[in-house]
């Protein structure tokens, strides 16, 4: 490589750290307009479908702000019961862990005076029970984060029916086409990605939801949805939505091990059927990352905002390659950022 390459590729890292650490200070204000941004992807084509059906624009945004208002309600009743189920059962299980804890002391002959000093009711009891303030504290927060994300997706929702015609007086005739040639490439893209994730996920919760009730393990509707929003980080979020139903099946079923076993190789196939099989037969090989450019998202976003940005990474590093597939100059980037199995083909080894 010459000099100049090598001055170039450094100042393009020590770019984006710098943007990183910008996005990193303002994330209270960046994470609800991200939010925002991807969700008017999936509500920009239903706005824009009344608004062409002769319905106002004013009464179409309104319309699909209450769908996602009734969305988040329900989703905040589901957590606030979940959170309230577990920590009603916490007591049990503490006595279960503790009785686990004395049987494992006696089979290895510790000295009893050691259970003594490490009693699971007494030590995490306080714990549990001053969760409820943080539960509420974070509601608070979560409250906040939704008014600001309503806010911006307001305002998006309002230009997006009228884009294209803004872009058809700004530029010339061609370049007007092409430009919106381009958009709406991106934009139905991204919003199909979206959609389709989406769908996956939902899928995959309900069926750890249903092995989980088959298999008689507790809150198994808790393990679906943890299920369901940790499939959008990929490969990671499977293995920490999986741990949780299976150390509870453990401490359920103790001292049989048949159903945790069953549990575990239950939620193992689910994980591999749909994230192997399933998703890249679904998005197909053109929305295929590459395994790297995937953990980079997941280090960079979850550096920046923490478990929101590992949720937005890869939804986001999709939309940074179809914005590079659709732009001519910016192909290679594309291509890069891809997993490279439609190279491939047709092609010898």
């Amino acid at each position: 490589m010459e000099k100049t390459d090598i001055i170039a590729a450094l100042l393009g890292v020590l770019t984006i750290l710098a943007v990183a650490t910008l996005f990193s200070l303002a994330q209270s204000v960046l994470i609800p307009l991200a939010i925002a941004w991807l969700l008017s992807y999936v509500c920009g084509p239903v706005v824009t479908f009344l608004v062409h059906r002769k319905a106002p624009l004013g009464l179409s945004v309104f319309a699909v702000l209450m769908l996602v208002l009734f969305v988040c309600y329900l989703g905040g009743v589901f957590l606030s019961g979940r959170i309230h189920a577990v920590l009603t059962e916490s007591p049990r299980y503490f006595n279960q862990l503790n009785q686990i804890y004395r049987d494992a002391t006696a089979n290895l002959n510790l000295p009893k005076d050691m259970l003594e000093e490490f009693n699971w009711t007494r030590q995490l009891g306080p714990k549990v029970a001053s969760m409820s303030v943080s539960v509420a504290s974070f509601m608070g927060n979560f409250l906040g984060k939704l008014l600001l994300v309503l806010i911006f997706l307001v305002f998006m929702l309002l230009g997006k029916p009228y884009f294209k015609y803004k872009v058809a007086a700004a530029f010339p005739e061609r370049r007007a086409e092409r430009f919106a040639a381009i958009t709406a490439s991106i934009s139905r893209q991204i919003g199909q990605y979206l959609v389709v994730k989406v769908v996956i996920s939902a899928v995959t919760g309900l069926l750890v939801w249903g092995l989980l009730s088959l298999l008689r393990v507790e809150f198994a509707l808790t393990w679906g949805a943890l299920a369901f929003f940790l499939n959008f980080i990929p490969s990671i979020g499977s293995i920490i939505a999986s741990i949780p139903p299976i150390l509870l099946s453990l401490v359920q079923y103790y001292p049989s091990v048949l159903i945790p076993i069953l549990t575990l190789v239950a939620l193992l196939t689910i994980q591999m059927i749909m994230g192997n099989v399933v998703e890249p037969k679904v998005m197909g090989d053109s929305l295929n990352l590459s395994p790297v450019v995937i953990l980079l998202a997941l280090v960079l976003f979850g550096w920046m905002w923490g478990i929101v940005g590992a949720l937005l990474s890869v939804p986001f590093a999709a939309a940074i390659k179809i914005v590079c597939e659709n732009v001519e100059p910016l192909k290679p980037i594309s291509i890069m950022m891809g997993s490279g199995r439609t190279l491939m083909k047709g092609r010898k080894p």
